[in-house]
Protein backbone atom coordinates (compact mmCIF):
# COMPACT_ATOMS: atom_id res chain seq x y z
CA UNK A 1 0.00 0.00 0.00
CA UNK A 2 1.01 3.84 -0.90
CA UNK A 3 0.48 6.16 2.16
CA UNK A 4 0.81 9.77 1.53
CA UNK A 5 1.03 11.79 5.10
CA UNK A 6 0.51 15.51 4.65
CA UNK A 7 0.71 18.73 7.01
CA UNK A 8 -1.01 21.43 5.15
CA UNK A 9 0.95 24.65 6.05
CA UNK A 10 -0.80 27.25 8.47
CA UNK A 11 -2.60 29.99 6.23
CA UNK A 12 -0.23 32.36 8.61
CA UNK A 13 3.48 30.12 7.94
CA UNK A 14 2.79 31.12 4.42
CA UNK A 15 3.82 34.92 4.10
CA UNK A 16 6.25 35.25 1.47
CA UNK A 17 8.00 37.61 3.64
CA UNK A 18 10.60 36.75 6.29
CA UNK A 19 9.28 33.33 7.61
CA UNK A 20 9.08 33.22 11.60
CA UNK A 21 11.15 30.21 12.64
CA UNK A 22 8.27 29.43 14.82
CA UNK A 23 6.83 27.66 11.79
CA UNK A 24 10.11 25.02 11.35
CA UNK A 25 10.59 24.24 15.00
CA UNK A 26 8.74 20.92 15.26
CA UNK A 27 8.31 17.94 12.68
CA UNK A 28 4.77 16.40 12.30
CA UNK A 29 5.23 14.08 14.91
CA UNK A 30 1.27 12.90 14.54
CA UNK A 31 2.00 11.58 10.79
CA UNK A 32 4.92 9.89 12.21
CA UNK A 33 3.40 8.67 15.03
CA UNK A 34 0.44 6.80 12.66
CA UNK A 35 2.96 5.63 10.05
CA UNK A 36 4.39 3.49 12.98
CA UNK A 37 0.89 1.29 12.55
CA UNK A 38 1.60 0.45 9.13
CA UNK A 39 3.22 -2.60 7.62
CA UNK A 40 6.92 -3.00 6.59
CA UNK A 41 5.46 -3.78 3.61
CA UNK A 42 4.05 -0.75 2.74
CA UNK A 43 5.28 2.97 1.07
CA UNK A 44 4.94 6.30 3.16
CA UNK A 45 6.35 9.56 2.81
CA UNK A 46 5.14 12.21 5.19
CA UNK A 47 5.10 15.94 3.90
CA UNK A 48 5.20 19.07 5.92
CA UNK A 49 4.36 22.19 3.62
CA UNK A 50 5.78 24.28 6.11
CA UNK A 51 9.28 23.48 5.38
CA UNK A 52 8.97 22.17 1.80
CA UNK A 53 6.34 22.71 -1.49
CA UNK A 54 4.20 19.73 -1.75
CA UNK A 55 4.70 17.83 -5.07
CA UNK A 56 1.57 15.64 -6.28
CA UNK A 57 3.00 13.81 -9.27
CA UNK A 58 2.67 10.46 -6.93
CA UNK A 59 -0.40 8.25 -7.06
CA UNK A 60 -0.98 6.80 -3.37
CA UNK A 61 -3.41 4.18 -2.62
CA UNK A 62 -4.44 6.67 0.64
CA UNK A 63 -3.49 9.80 1.36
CA UNK A 64 -3.54 11.06 5.35
CA UNK A 65 -4.34 14.85 5.51
CA UNK A 66 -3.92 16.56 9.46
CA UNK A 67 -6.18 19.88 9.59
CA UNK A 68 -6.19 22.84 12.12
CA UNK A 69 -8.82 25.67 12.13
CA UNK A 70 -6.25 27.49 9.70
CA UNK A 71 -4.75 24.94 6.90
CA UNK A 72 -8.57 23.97 6.82
CA UNK A 73 -8.99 25.40 3.58
CA UNK A 74 -5.45 24.34 2.18
CA UNK A 75 -6.13 20.76 3.67
CA UNK A 76 -9.95 20.90 1.64
CA UNK A 77 -7.64 21.85 -1.85
CA UNK A 78 -4.98 19.38 -1.38
CA UNK A 79 -7.80 16.23 0.12
CA UNK A 80 -9.85 17.26 -3.22
CA UNK A 81 -7.19 17.06 -5.72
CA UNK A 82 -6.44 14.00 -4.40
CA UNK A 83 -9.64 12.34 -4.45
CA UNK A 84 -10.44 13.56 -7.92
CA UNK A 85 -7.71 11.45 -9.19
CA UNK A 86 -8.40 8.46 -7.29
CA UNK A 87 -6.79 8.26 -3.81
CA UNK A 88 -8.55 7.05 -0.72
CA UNK A 89 -8.30 10.68 1.54
CA UNK A 90 -8.63 10.52 5.11
CA UNK A 91 -8.84 13.69 6.89
CA UNK A 92 -8.20 14.10 10.38
CA UNK A 93 -6.77 16.82 13.32
CA UNK A 94 -8.17 19.39 15.86
CA UNK A 95 -10.87 21.36 12.58
CA UNK A 96 -11.96 17.74 11.59
CA UNK A 97 -13.35 17.14 15.03
CA UNK A 98 -14.84 20.68 15.90
CA UNK A 99 -16.60 19.99 12.31
CA UNK A 100 -16.90 17.10 11.25
CA UNK A 101 -19.67 17.26 8.72
CA UNK A 102 -17.71 19.89 7.32
CA UNK A 103 -14.70 17.76 6.80
CA UNK A 104 -16.33 14.91 5.67
CA UNK A 105 -17.53 16.49 2.38
CA UNK A 106 -13.40 16.62 1.36
CA UNK A 107 -12.65 13.02 2.52
CA UNK A 108 -13.71 9.44 2.06
CA UNK A 109 -12.93 8.71 5.87
CA UNK A 110 -12.85 11.64 8.96
CA UNK A 111 -11.57 11.09 12.09
CA UNK A 112 -12.84 12.35 15.21
CA UNK A 113 -10.37 12.73 18.49
CA UNK A 114 -7.03 10.80 19.31
CA UNK A 115 -6.40 8.44 16.50
CA UNK A 116 -4.64 5.41 18.85
CA UNK A 117 -7.73 3.30 18.41
CA UNK A 118 -9.53 4.64 15.24
CA UNK A 119 -6.39 4.35 13.23
CA UNK A 120 -5.52 1.10 13.13
CA UNK A 121 -9.21 0.00 13.27
CA UNK A 122 -9.23 1.69 10.07
CA UNK A 123 -6.11 -0.04 8.35
CA UNK A 124 -7.99 -3.58 9.14
CA UNK A 125 -10.77 -2.29 7.31
CA UNK A 126 -9.34 -0.64 4.61
CA UNK A 127 -6.86 -3.73 3.91
CA UNK A 128 -10.55 -6.00 4.26
CA UNK A 129 -11.98 -3.78 1.33
CA UNK A 130 -14.85 -1.98 4.10
CA UNK A 131 -13.48 1.25 5.56
CA UNK A 132 -16.09 3.27 7.38
CA UNK A 133 -16.37 7.17 6.73
CA UNK A 134 -16.42 7.57 10.17
CA UNK A 135 -13.87 7.31 13.18
CA UNK A 136 -14.70 7.79 16.54
CA UNK A 137 -11.95 7.83 19.12
CA UNK A 138 -13.24 6.09 22.31
CA UNK A 139 -10.87 3.78 23.96
CA UNK A 140 -8.24 6.21 25.18
CA UNK A 141 -4.76 4.11 25.83
CA UNK A 142 -1.06 4.82 24.71
CA UNK A 143 -0.14 1.47 25.86
CA UNK A 144 1.15 -0.65 23.04
CA UNK A 145 2.15 2.20 21.23
CA UNK A 146 4.25 1.22 18.01
CA UNK A 147 7.52 3.51 17.56
CA UNK A 148 7.35 6.38 15.67
CA UNK A 149 8.19 6.43 12.26
CA UNK A 150 11.11 8.81 12.78
CA UNK A 151 13.04 7.76 10.16
CA UNK A 152 10.22 9.40 7.69
CA UNK A 153 11.43 12.90 9.10
CA UNK A 154 13.28 15.17 7.51
CA UNK A 155 15.44 16.38 10.69
CA UNK A 156 17.35 19.01 8.88
CA UNK A 157 14.72 20.54 8.22
CA UNK A 158 13.27 21.90 11.67
CA UNK A 159 15.52 23.54 14.78
CA UNK A 160 13.77 21.15 17.22
CA UNK A 161 13.63 17.45 15.59
CA UNK A 162 13.93 15.82 19.09
CA UNK A 163 10.09 16.68 19.38
CA UNK A 164 8.46 14.34 21.80
CA UNK A 165 5.11 13.71 23.33
CA UNK A 166 4.38 11.01 26.26
CA UNK A 167 0.96 12.22 27.46
CA UNK A 168 -2.35 13.13 25.70
CA UNK A 169 -4.94 16.26 26.25
CA UNK A 170 -4.43 17.96 29.65
CA UNK A 171 -6.49 17.90 32.75
CA UNK A 172 -7.92 21.28 32.49
CA UNK A 173 -11.15 22.24 31.02
CA UNK A 174 -10.41 25.81 30.10
CA UNK A 175 -13.25 27.23 28.01
CA UNK A 176 -11.60 28.68 25.01
CA UNK A 177 -8.96 25.74 25.12
CA UNK A 178 -9.43 24.21 21.15
CA UNK A 179 -7.72 20.56 22.73
CA UNK A 180 -11.17 20.40 24.71
CA UNK A 181 -13.03 19.21 21.91
CA UNK A 182 -10.88 17.14 20.59
CA UNK A 183 -10.84 14.94 23.63
CA UNK A 184 -14.25 14.95 23.80
CA UNK A 185 -15.95 11.48 24.26
CA UNK A 186 -13.39 9.69 26.21
CA UNK A 187 -10.46 10.37 28.58
CA UNK A 188 -9.52 14.05 28.99
CA UNK A 189 -5.59 13.51 29.83
CA UNK A 190 -3.70 10.26 29.92
CA UNK A 191 -0.12 9.41 30.05
CA UNK A 192 2.10 6.57 28.52
CA UNK A 193 3.86 3.88 30.77
CA UNK A 194 6.89 5.61 32.26
CA UNK A 195 9.30 2.67 30.58
CA UNK A 196 8.06 3.38 27.06
CA UNK A 197 8.30 7.12 27.24
CA UNK A 198 12.20 6.36 28.51
CA UNK A 199 12.56 3.73 25.91
CA UNK A 200 11.88 6.64 23.01
CA UNK A 201 13.80 9.30 24.71
CA UNK A 202 16.48 7.21 24.74
CA UNK A 203 16.25 6.48 20.47
CA UNK A 204 16.58 10.16 19.87
CA UNK A 205 20.21 11.51 18.92
CA UNK A 206 22.11 14.42 20.39
CA UNK A 207 21.23 16.31 23.93
CA UNK A 208 18.02 18.71 23.20
CA UNK A 209 13.98 17.52 23.95
CA UNK A 210 11.23 19.18 23.56
CA UNK A 211 8.19 17.97 24.89
CA UNK A 212 5.00 19.07 23.14
CA UNK A 213 2.76 17.81 25.98
CA UNK A 214 -0.16 20.18 26.60
CA UNK A 215 0.98 19.55 30.52
CA UNK A 216 3.79 17.70 31.34
CA UNK A 217 3.29 18.25 34.92
CA UNK A 218 -0.25 17.23 34.81
CA UNK A 219 0.02 13.58 36.21
CA UNK A 220 2.95 14.59 39.46
CA UNK A 221 3.18 10.53 39.73
CA UNK A 222 4.18 9.70 36.39
CA UNK A 223 6.20 12.83 35.66
CA UNK A 224 8.29 12.22 39.00
CA UNK A 225 9.06 8.73 37.67
CA UNK A 226 9.66 9.89 34.42
CA UNK A 227 12.08 12.63 35.57
CA UNK A 228 13.65 10.52 37.87
CA UNK A 229 14.49 8.21 34.61
CA UNK A 230 15.86 10.98 32.36
CA UNK A 231 18.42 12.02 35.51
CA UNK A 232 21.63 11.50 34.30
CA UNK A 233 21.09 10.92 30.51
CA UNK A 234 22.74 14.63 30.36
CA UNK A 235 19.57 16.13 28.60
CA UNK A 236 18.29 19.56 28.10
CA UNK A 237 14.43 19.80 27.53
CA UNK A 238 11.75 22.60 27.18
CA UNK A 239 8.40 21.65 28.04
CA UNK A 240 4.99 22.93 29.02
CA UNK A 241 3.13 23.47 32.71
CA UNK A 242 1.56 25.68 34.57
CA UNK A 243 1.26 27.90 37.13
CA UNK A 244 0.21 25.57 39.88
CA UNK A 245 2.37 22.94 38.94
CA UNK A 246 5.19 25.74 39.36
CA UNK A 247 4.23 27.03 42.96
CA UNK A 248 2.28 24.07 44.33
CA UNK A 249 4.85 21.00 43.49
CA UNK A 250 7.86 22.68 44.08
CA UNK A 251 9.73 18.71 44.63
CA UNK A 252 8.97 17.88 41.24
CA UNK A 253 10.22 21.14 39.71
CA UNK A 254 13.65 20.20 41.40
CA UNK A 255 13.06 17.03 40.30
CA UNK A 256 12.71 18.18 36.37
CA UNK A 257 15.62 20.68 37.19
CA UNK A 258 18.05 17.89 37.79
CA UNK A 259 16.98 16.10 34.67
CA UNK A 260 17.64 18.90 32.21
CA UNK A 261 14.42 20.89 32.11
CA UNK A 262 15.67 24.88 31.18
CA UNK A 263 12.87 26.78 29.61
CA UNK A 264 9.09 26.13 30.35
CA UNK A 265 5.79 27.50 28.74
CA UNK A 266 3.34 28.51 30.84
CA UNK A 267 -0.13 29.82 30.47
CA UNK A 268 -0.38 32.87 32.30
CA UNK A 269 -3.21 34.21 30.03
CA UNK A 270 -4.33 37.12 31.45
CA UNK A 271 -3.79 39.60 34.53
CA UNK A 272 -7.27 39.86 35.11
CA UNK A 273 -9.07 37.70 37.91
CA UNK A 274 -12.54 37.69 36.48
CA UNK A 275 -11.36 36.98 32.94
CA UNK A 276 -10.03 33.78 34.70
CA UNK A 277 -13.33 33.16 36.37
CA UNK A 278 -15.19 33.74 33.33
CA UNK A 279 -12.90 31.01 31.13
CA UNK A 280 -12.70 28.25 33.90
CA UNK A 281 -9.00 29.07 34.12
CA UNK A 282 -9.18 28.05 37.82
CA UNK A 283 -5.84 26.53 38.06
CA UNK A 284 -4.45 30.12 37.98
CA UNK A 285 -6.61 31.90 40.06
CA UNK A 286 -5.02 33.18 43.03
CA UNK A 287 -1.53 31.92 42.03
CA UNK A 288 1.35 34.63 42.79
CA UNK A 289 2.42 35.08 39.54
CA UNK A 290 5.25 36.83 40.51
CA UNK A 291 6.27 34.01 43.18
CA UNK A 292 5.96 31.62 39.58
CA UNK A 293 8.35 33.36 37.74
CA UNK A 294 10.65 33.78 40.37
CA UNK A 295 10.91 30.47 41.09
CA UNK A 296 12.01 29.35 37.71
CA UNK A 297 14.79 31.97 37.32
CA UNK A 298 15.92 30.39 40.50
CA UNK A 299 16.50 27.36 39.34
CA UNK A 300 17.92 28.66 36.02
CA UNK A 301 15.06 27.90 33.96
CA UNK A 302 13.75 30.56 31.10
CA UNK A 303 10.41 31.27 30.79
CA UNK A 304 8.01 31.15 27.83
CA UNK A 305 4.84 33.24 29.09
CA UNK A 306 1.36 32.77 26.82
CA UNK A 307 -0.84 35.59 27.21
CA UNK A 308 -4.83 36.09 25.79
CA UNK A 309 -5.78 39.46 24.94
CA UNK A 310 -9.56 40.30 24.13
CA UNK A 311 -11.60 38.57 27.25
CA UNK A 312 -14.71 40.47 28.77
CA UNK A 313 -12.84 41.80 31.40
CA UNK A 314 -9.59 43.46 29.09
CA UNK A 315 -10.21 47.15 28.54
CA UNK A 316 -7.62 48.99 26.05
CA UNK A 317 -4.89 49.57 29.04
CA UNK A 318 -4.56 45.68 29.15
CA UNK A 319 -1.93 45.46 26.42
CA UNK A 320 0.83 47.91 28.70
CA UNK A 321 -0.15 46.35 31.89
CA UNK A 322 1.01 42.86 30.37
CA UNK A 323 3.81 43.88 28.03
CA UNK A 324 5.07 46.11 31.04
CA UNK A 325 4.79 43.25 33.89
CA UNK A 326 6.20 40.60 31.53
CA UNK A 327 9.44 42.66 30.74
CA UNK A 328 9.70 43.57 34.48
CA UNK A 329 9.85 40.40 35.84
CA UNK A 330 12.56 39.27 33.08
CA UNK A 331 10.45 37.06 31.43
CA UNK A 332 13.05 35.81 28.06
CA UNK A 333 10.17 35.09 25.64
CA UNK A 334 6.44 36.17 25.54
CA UNK A 335 3.04 34.75 23.00
CA UNK A 336 0.26 36.77 22.79
CA UNK A 337 -3.06 35.83 21.32
CA UNK A 338 -6.01 37.58 20.07
CA UNK A 339 -9.26 35.98 22.30
CA UNK A 340 -10.07 33.10 19.21
CA UNK A 341 -13.28 31.48 19.65
CA UNK A 342 -12.62 27.92 18.32
CA UNK A 343 -15.67 26.25 16.96
CA UNK A 344 -16.83 23.81 19.31
CA UNK A 345 -15.26 25.05 22.49
CA UNK A 346 -17.75 26.33 25.25
CA UNK A 347 -16.25 29.96 24.38
CA UNK A 348 -18.15 29.97 20.84
CA UNK A 349 -20.66 28.06 21.84
CA UNK A 350 -21.45 30.82 24.73
CA UNK A 351 -20.31 33.80 21.93
CA UNK A 352 -22.47 32.46 19.38
CA UNK A 353 -25.65 31.98 21.54
CA UNK A 354 -24.82 35.68 22.82
CA UNK A 355 -24.64 36.57 18.83
CA UNK A 356 -21.07 37.87 18.87
CA UNK A 357 -19.64 35.90 16.05
CA UNK A 358 -18.68 38.20 12.95
CA UNK A 359 -18.07 35.30 10.76
CA UNK A 360 -16.46 31.99 9.88
CA UNK A 361 -13.86 32.38 7.40
CA UNK A 362 -11.47 29.97 8.99
CA UNK A 363 -8.37 31.54 7.43
CA UNK A 364 -8.49 34.57 10.02
CA UNK A 365 -9.03 32.39 13.14
CA UNK A 366 -5.44 32.27 13.88
CA UNK A 367 -5.36 34.51 17.18
CA UNK A 368 -3.84 37.59 15.52
CA UNK A 369 -7.36 38.82 14.25
CA UNK A 370 -10.86 39.08 15.77
CA UNK A 371 -13.14 37.49 15.42
CA UNK A 372 -16.24 38.10 17.41
CA UNK A 373 -17.06 41.45 19.04
CA UNK A 374 -15.16 42.44 22.39
CA UNK A 375 -16.90 43.53 25.31
CA UNK A 376 -14.41 45.98 26.84
CA UNK A 377 -12.83 47.65 23.42
CA UNK A 378 -13.98 47.77 19.79
CA UNK A 379 -11.84 45.17 17.23
CA UNK A 380 -9.16 47.41 15.87
CA UNK A 381 -8.48 48.39 19.11
CA UNK A 382 -7.72 45.04 19.99
CA UNK A 383 -5.74 43.93 16.74
CA UNK A 384 -3.60 47.43 17.19
CA UNK A 385 -2.95 46.87 21.17
CA UNK A 386 -2.19 42.79 20.12
CA UNK A 387 0.28 43.78 17.64
CA UNK A 388 2.00 46.80 20.06
CA UNK A 389 2.00 44.00 22.86
CA UNK A 390 4.68 42.76 20.66
CA UNK A 391 6.44 45.01 19.52
CA UNK A 392 7.02 46.80 23.00
CA UNK A 393 7.82 43.11 24.58
CA UNK A 394 10.50 42.37 22.14
CA UNK A 395 12.36 45.93 21.22
CA UNK A 396 15.47 46.12 22.06
CA UNK A 397 15.31 48.21 24.83
CA UNK A 398 12.43 45.86 26.47
CA UNK A 399 14.78 43.12 25.79
CA UNK A 400 17.95 45.17 27.67
CA UNK A 401 15.23 45.37 30.30
CA UNK A 402 14.57 42.09 31.09
CA UNK A 403 18.22 40.90 30.83
CA UNK A 404 19.01 43.57 33.87
CA UNK A 405 16.35 42.05 35.80
CA UNK A 406 18.95 38.60 35.99
CA UNK A 407 21.56 38.65 38.62
CA UNK A 408 24.87 37.76 36.79
CA UNK A 409 26.19 38.01 33.35
CA UNK A 410 26.26 34.97 32.32
CA UNK A 411 22.40 34.92 32.82
CA UNK A 412 21.86 38.65 31.58
CA UNK A 413 23.72 37.13 28.43
CA UNK A 414 21.25 34.65 27.77
CA UNK A 415 18.43 36.58 28.06
CA UNK A 416 19.69 38.79 25.39
CA UNK A 417 20.65 35.87 23.14
CA UNK A 418 17.09 33.62 23.28
CA UNK A 419 14.74 36.62 23.23
CA UNK A 420 17.09 38.62 20.83
CA UNK A 421 17.26 35.17 18.66
CA UNK A 422 13.77 34.50 18.74
CA UNK A 423 12.30 37.74 17.27
CA UNK A 424 15.33 40.16 16.02
CA UNK A 425 16.64 37.87 13.20
CA UNK A 426 14.01 36.74 11.05
CA UNK A 427 15.72 37.95 8.10
CA UNK A 428 18.71 34.91 9.34
CA UNK A 429 16.27 32.42 10.06
CA UNK A 430 14.37 32.84 7.26
CA UNK A 431 17.51 32.13 5.28
CA UNK A 432 18.42 29.24 7.28
CA UNK A 433 14.80 27.77 6.26
CA UNK A 434 15.29 28.24 2.71
CA UNK A 435 18.33 26.85 2.48
CA UNK A 436 17.52 23.91 4.69
CA UNK A 437 20.01 24.20 7.10
CA UNK A 438 18.29 25.59 10.42
CA UNK A 439 19.01 22.40 12.11
CA UNK A 440 22.35 23.71 12.10
CA UNK A 441 21.51 26.61 14.34
CA UNK A 442 21.08 23.68 17.22
CA UNK A 443 23.68 23.50 18.71
CA UNK A 444 23.62 27.47 19.79
CA UNK A 445 20.24 27.06 21.24
CA UNK A 446 21.56 24.36 23.72
CA UNK A 447 24.80 26.90 24.34
CA UNK A 448 22.31 29.08 25.26
CA UNK A 449 19.83 26.79 27.28
CA UNK A 450 23.07 25.00 29.00
CA UNK A 451 25.06 28.31 30.19
CA UNK A 452 21.36 29.57 31.56
CA UNK A 453 20.86 26.65 33.71
CA UNK A 454 24.75 26.39 34.80
CA UNK A 455 24.28 28.05 38.60
CA UNK A 456 23.26 27.04 41.92
CA UNK A 457 19.54 28.37 43.11
CA UNK A 458 19.83 31.64 44.28
CA UNK A 459 18.46 33.62 46.98
CA UNK A 460 15.22 34.96 44.46
CA UNK A 461 13.88 31.00 44.63
CA UNK A 462 10.29 31.92 45.36
CA UNK A 463 8.33 29.90 47.27
CA UNK A 464 4.44 29.83 47.05
CA UNK A 465 2.69 33.28 47.94
CA UNK A 466 -0.91 34.58 47.86
CA UNK A 467 -0.44 37.43 45.10
CA UNK A 468 -3.11 37.62 42.77
CA UNK A 469 -2.94 38.56 38.99
CA UNK A 470 -4.89 41.81 39.37
CA UNK A 471 -1.67 42.93 41.77
CA UNK A 472 0.27 43.34 38.76
CA UNK A 473 -1.40 46.29 37.70
CA UNK A 474 0.08 47.99 41.13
Amino acid sequence: MRVRMILPALTEATSPLFRPIKYSLFPPLGLATLAGYLDSADEVVISDEHVEPLTFHDEPDVVVIQAYITSARRAYQIADGYRARGAYVCLGGLHVTSLPAEAAEHADSIFLGPGEDTWPQFLADYRAGCPRPRYQSRHRSLAGLPPIRRDLIKRQLYLVPNSIVVSRGCPHVCDFCYKVAFFKGGKQFYTQAVDDALAEIARLPGRHLYFLDDHLLGNPRFAAALFDGMTGMGRLWQAAGTVKSVLEQPQLLEQAVASGLRSLFVGFETVNTANLHDQRKYQNIGRDYDAAIRRLHGLGVMVNASFVFGMDHDGPDVFARTADWAIRQGVETATFHVLTPYPDTALHARMTAEGRILHRDWDLYDTRHVVYRPAGMDASTLEAGYWRAYRDFYRWGSIWAGAATKHTIRGRLRHLAYAGGWKKFEPLWDLAIRSRRVVHALPLLETVLTGFGRHRPGPETARPGGQSPEDLAS
